[in-house]
């Protein structure tokens, strides 16, 4: 199925454009590498892809596709002020606020704006009315087009703060809502990862096939049924020996979607910061295929619903 007229039949059958996520158990698998090679393996072949970069303390794929900013937005998330004028020490707020944001001592009254969670529920909860909401940045979505056919949307968490949440739905508000929309996640299974896969028509597991990966893809895939999100695996690094990762996979009744394998200029392109699929044309067709696969599930799930 040529990919272009492929996501027009699935966009079509939905309303929508497919959002794909790319999540790993452990760092290290290649998930960033699968996510912008199919990234650019699908705009050479004419499919217009929205890549966003949702490993915000972290973000890379700027790197292998550098140049072309055009638009830099500030993240900002509310957080509490408490007016002692009005305050009566209650204590009211601490005991509602699980994130300790807020402590309350006899005639003195702390808050921790890097612990919020910008939930609002101190300011319902306080008899007094003494507290309000206050702006506060924790971070910048940087929006360019580095490549034909791609749009490049990256988060990135300031220093020192410590939720990236407010960052990755910041990022995920600028999708488009046609086209197909690649989600590069942190990995591992923690709030972020499931930021970033909520709302997912799919999410693509990246492993390796060793113990480690093994163990990590499990809990991963843990997350995924949970989540209620259709899920596929792609293994990398592959040297022949599958096996630990096939019967998980078989076990559970997962798809694996390709193996790629363990190749030496694949490593070499990208400590070069080279994308594999310009250095190396012939694994395009691979990244294709994989994408094709999901559409594939993706329309036979739609038609089931």
């Amino acid at each position: 199925m040529d990919a272009a007229k492929g996501l027009a039949a699935v966009a079509g059958a939905r309303g929508k454009g497919m959002r794909i996520a790319i999540a790993s158990g452990k760092g290290g698998t290649g998930k960033s590498t699968v996510a912008c090679n199919m990234a650019l393996a699908l705009a050479k072949a004419g499919s217009g892809i929205t890549l966003a970069d949702c490993d915000v303390e972290e973000p890379n794929l700027h790197l292998f596709l550098p140049d072309g900013e055009a638009s830099v937005e500030e993240v900002f998330i509310s957080v509490p002020v408490i007016d002692r004028s009005r305050c009566n020490y209650c204590g009211k707020c601490a005991d509602f606020c699980k994130f300790n944001a807020i402590s309350i001592f006899p005639g003195t009254a702390l808050t921790f704006p890097g612990l919020c969670h910008s939930c609002g529920g101190c300011l319902l909860v306080c008899p007094q009315s003494a507290i309000k909401e206050v702006s506060r940045k924790v971070g910048v979505v940087k929006t360019s087009r580095p490549a034909g056919g791609i749009e490049l949307i990256t988060g990135m968490l300031d220093e020192g703060e410590h939720s990236s949440v407010p960052v990755i739905r910041s990022v995920k508000k600028r999708l488009p809502e046609g086209g197909t929309s690649i989600i590069d996640c942190s990995p591992g299974t923690s709030c972020n990862m499931v930021a970033a896969v909520n709302g997912c028509d799919y999410c693509i597991l990246v492993t390796e096939p060793t113990p480690f990966g093994l163990h990590d893809l499990a809990l991963a895939v843990d997350v995924l049924v949970a989540m209620e999100v259709p899920h596929g695996v792609v293994v990398n690094k592959h040297t022949g020996d599958n096996a630990l990762i096939e019967d998980y996979c078989t076990g559970r009744g997962i798809d694996i979607l390709e193996k790629i394998p363990y190749d030496d200029k694949i490593a070499r392109t990208y400590s070069g910061g080279i994308i594999a699929v310009n250095a190396l044309p012939r694994l395009a067709p691979m990244f294709i295929s994989i994408y094709e696969k999901v559409q594939r599930r993706v329309g036979q799930a739609c038609q089931c619903k």
